[in-house]
């Protein structure tokens, strides 16, 4: 969601006064967030699903309509329940392998880095005491809200704008987990580094983060330069905005960075807080040379161009 503010809204912008100075913030603000967002050409489908999700009725209309940019299947049959089914699998399938499923769950907080419009969220709702949606698209967070409200439990639920793509709005300390799946590949990877610090943060100690990463494969010889061209088309007028709505093109060019455990690491050392313990969960078919920071295991639900990390802080 853009604000939109004119000098007619704001003629008393030059008073020294609260409300001028207020309203010269507004603007800037969306000024700075405009050109900020318009510099990230791999948001492009998010934004365009999110302004396609506002002209829905329902929230069956927006699973089938925009199920582009959630790697889904799209087409009259699909019903928001069914979408929500399959995070619902996920969600404890992941926590499960992750050995995350404490006895106080039902007290518990967790953050989710970027919710959508909630296929995982319903379920985290129903099984954390309270659940912090995070995502870039304002309209995306509506839906969510809206998702949760009918499957799970809205009034565990709170959400928070990532308006800069790469801060939240989250108090230090204030999760038991700071959770991110298939979310982080599609940032810039200074943001992605941010968000993965943002997490860090957040988390209290004792807690733990379960950050999902994409890292670099054979293939992507190919899809990395294809990636970046499909980039440069979502820019073009018109054209852009159809083609960014094409799952083949979206799935080609949303994925706007590669992080290896080794990077991770690194970014991880700098922050201020520490972590007790690293597990890096990698696919079965996919061998990672042992490391001395942390623990490997298998895991068969990853993907085996991606990896997680599960850390529980200090």
């Amino acid at each position: 969601m853009v604000v939109r503010t004119t000098a007619a809204h704001c003629r008393n912008a030059s008073d020294p006064s609260a409300h001028g100075y207020r309203c010269c913030w507004v603007i800037l603000r969306s000024t700075w967030h405009n050109a900020l967002m318009a510099r990230r050409s791999q948001l492009i489908p998010w934004r365009t699903a999110g302004r396609v999700s506002e002209d829905q009725t329902s929230a069956d209309d927006v699973v089938r309509e925009i199920g582009w940019v959630f790697n889904n299947a799209t087409g009259d049959s699909l019903d928001l329940e069914e979408f929500t089914g399959t995070g619902d699998q996920e969600i404890f399938a992941y926590l499960t392998a992750f050995d995350l499923l404490s006895p106080d769950i039902a007290s518990q907080t967790l953050v989710e880095i970027g919710s959508g419009i909630g296929r995982m969220t319903a379920g985290f709702s129903k099984a954390f005491g309270h659940v912090i949606a995070c995502d870039l698209d304002a309209a995306f967070l509506e839906r969510c809200r809206q998702t949760v409200a009918k499957l799970g439990v809205v009034s565990r639920l709170r959400t928070v704008h990532v308006a800069d793509g790469r801060t939240l709005a989250v108090a230090d300390g204030e999760a038991d987990i700071a959770f991110s799946y298939i979310t982080l590949q599609h940032c810039d990877h200074d943001d992605a580094l941010s968000l993965v610090a943002e997490a860090a943060r957040v988390t209290k100690p004792g807690g733990h983060v379960a950050l999902n990463f994409r890292t670099w494969t054979g293939i992507d010889v190919l899809l990395w330069p294809l990636g970046k061209l499909m980039r440069l088309a979502w820019r073009v007028p018109t054209f852009g905005p159809w083609l960014a709505k094409r799952r083949f093109a979206s799935r080609l060019g949303w994925q706007a960075n590669r992080l290896s455990p080794d990077q991770v690491a690194r970014h991880l050392d700098t922050l201020p807080e520490k972590f007790a313990h690293r597990v890096i969960y990698h696919s079965p078919d996919r061998a990672l040379a042992q490391r001395s920071d942390a623990e490997l295991r298998t895991f068969e639900g990853v993907n085996p161009s991606h990896w997680w990390l599960v850390a529980e802080r200090l």
